[in-house]
């Protein structure tokens, strides 16, 4: 049986989000901005015919912003994170398995569809904009390869009315995708193949295997097969758990206090350990860094120091006194600073942990017991519900975020009010 997939990419996905709950920014200019609101990270279609890019600082295009009626939005990460659920469980109604790739995309496989594929694409990007309200473009294709190039056609080209299968005219797509663009072609090896003459998919496609295998390994060989039209990279039905975690952010202004910094540090320890217990992994190693503020100090300085755990743990009590020594031993007086992080590694599955004859550790049935409950609060009632005294009230450190949306879906008193006239 001949293999399908299609690639559910959510169109200008952060701007979206932000247009459900607002529908009059429909067909208004749009941006999005990076924690400290101070890129542009996300654009509607009408902010980049301005020629406005990605990463483009703020206060650069701020004016022109502003002068053609646009928006402008602090990054509402946990609207999209619940946004994303709710596509992906939408998308899941139509397929028995997917591929979670990224928090706007994935695929999905056809193989065995009786329905013509376009129509089916159309059924599908019909019923996530009804049910969630975000626009999705589709690329239909036999690799996952080609079905991401099928999706960049299906977002760009109007006539496709968001869905495109490119097994109709793959060379003709081909000999117009510059290799950049290529799925799995990296910048590095892009400029490599534009230097030997290969600028397109379809150049990319031709090329011999020996070459292909020698100057970009297996894995350059792989996509140009998939290119080809040969399978050669399956769905990934169940993510593997992290083997690292790490929590960091950039302070909202410079920091030269240790209560401030313990704070933070409390805070990001706090997260990690969550993330940590929810795909059920300890933590054997916990490190914690402090970079400086290079615009006062003329130069870019980090202080970093970590712990070997005598039993791995996910307890945040436990991690949060570890990462507290480490901060007392790196903190220097006198300096300021613009952002810390906190990260666990060594992540063993918690029901693998070895034990330490000379240490019972501190991660009991009551422990367990306790941050489940916490984990569970928190979850249902939304983050940090229940927090730790150490993480502070008032934050004066935390990120900029002054053009903040509401949280519409995860918070009961930014439930959107529906009033009847």
């Amino acid at each position: 049986m001949e293999k399908r997939f299609a690639l559910v990419d959510c169109n200008n996905f952060y701007v979206s989000c932000e247009r459900v709950f607002t529908p009059g920014l429909e067909g208004k200019p749009v941006v999005v901005l990076s924690n400290n609101d101070g890129c542009i990270i996300a654009r509607s279609n009408e902010i980049k015919q301005l020629g406005i890019k990605i990463g483009d600082p703020l206060f650069r295009w701020k004016a022109t912003i502003k002068k053609c009626g646009g928006h402008i939005y602090s990054s509402n990460y946990t609207l999209y994170a619940d946004m994303s659920r709710r596509v992906m469980e939408t998308l899941a109604s139509f397929a028995p398995d997917i591929e979670i790739y990224s928090i706007d995309e994935a695929f999905l496989p056809l193989s065995g569809l009786r329905e013509d594929s376009c129509k089916y694409g159309r059924r599908i990007r019909h019923t996530v904009k009804k049910w969630t309200g975000i626009p999705v473009s589709i690329g239909i294709g036999p690799t996952k390869t080609l079905a991401k190039a099928a999706a960049r056609v299906a977002k760009k080209d109007s006539a496709c009315a968001g869905v495109f299968d490119i097994s109709h005219h793959p060379e003709d797509i081909l000999a117009g995708l510059d290799v950049s663009e290529i799925w799995g072609i990296g910048y590095r090896h892009a400029r490599f193949l534009k230097r030997h003459g290969i600028r397109t998919g379809l150049d990319l496609k031709e090329i011999e295997d020996s070459w292909i295998k020698k100057h970009l390994t297996i894995t350059g060989l792989r996509t140009a097969w998939e290119l080809r039209g040969i399978s050669c990279i399956p769905l990934e039905e169940v993510s593997a758990p992290k083997k690292s975690i790490m929590c960091s952010r950039s302070f909202g202004r410079e920091v030269n206090s240790f209560d401030e910094l313990r704070q933070a540090v409390t805070s990001y320890t706090a997260r990690a350990a969550e993330k940590a217990r929810r795909q059920r992994s300890a933590a054997s190693c916990i490190h914690v860094f402090l970079i400086e503020n290079p615009f006062v100090h003329s130069h870019f300085t980090s202080h970093a120091a970590c712990v070997q755990l005598p039993v791995p743990s996910a307890h945040t009590p436990e991690l949060t006194g570890y990462a507290l020594a480490i901060l007392e031993r790196i903190f220097k007086p006198g300096l300021s600073f613009r952002k810390a992080g906190v990260m666990l590694t060594g992540l063993v599955p918690r029901g693998q942990v070895q034990m330490n004859l000379f240490y019972p550790g501190r991660e009991g049935l009551r422990e367990l017991s306790l941050m489940k409950t916490i984990d569970t609060i928190n979850t249902r009632w939304g983050r940090d519900t229940i927090t730790y005294a150490g993480c502070g009230i008032e934050r004066p450190w935390g990120m900029r975020r002054a053009r903040l949306s509401a949280r519409f879906t995860t918070c009961w008193n930014d439930i959107p009010v529906v009033k009847a006239s």
